[in-house]
């Protein structure tokens, strides 16, 4: 758990009961940057949050203010990687907490979390109309993956990030 000097972010491992929250808060957020409606928006989502926090070898860190799910991650190995490699599946902040450091504190649990497991190479996707998360991807660290770059009609750019060794 990391939490901020007199502030009221703390943030942790999500737990199963709030999937509800987490899956609501996804939802708000993926809808700001699909221009034609939010596809999958009938698919169960609660129960994705849900077996995502249950996985044994994945995590979902949740950042929570005022006692609210603010902001969430998911990340495990990707098939067919090597132990030493990350996959952010999910990186998440409620747009009514945008701008306040929570997406920053939030990868920074992540980055902590990556080195203390020993990975050395993180990667993710994002969807090409969501330039907000290309931008802070950019802040922090992540460049675009030369091993992967997107096929012709692709609608997901590919990044990855050298994690920090050390402290």
């Amino acid at each position: 758990m990391i939490s901020e000097p007199g502030s009221t972010l703390e943030i942790r491992t999500a737990l199963p009961a709030e999937a509800g929250t987490i899956a609501e808060l996804h939802l708000r957020a993926r809808s700001t940057y699909y221009p034609d409606g939010v596809p999958q928006a009938e698919y169960d989502w609660t129960e994705a949050w849900r077996g995502s926090i249950e996985r044994a070898d994945g995590r979902v860190l949740c950042a929570v203010r005022e006692g609210r799910p603010a902001g969430v991650a998911s990340f495990r190995t990707p098939d067919g990687a090597g132990a030493d490699t990350v996959k952010l599946f999910q990186f998440h902040v409620d747009p009514d907490h945008w701008q306040s450091g929570i997406g920053t504190a939030l990868h920074a649990a992540c980055v902590a979390e990556w080195r203390a497991a020993g990975r050395r190479t993180a990667v993710l996707d994002v969807h090409v109309d969501n330039l907000r998360a290309q931008r802070f991807y950019t802040r922090m660290g992540w460049v675009p993956d030369p091993g992967n770059p997107p096929a012709p009609g692709d609608h997901h750019l590919f990044l990855r990030y050298a994690v920090p060794q050390g402290e």
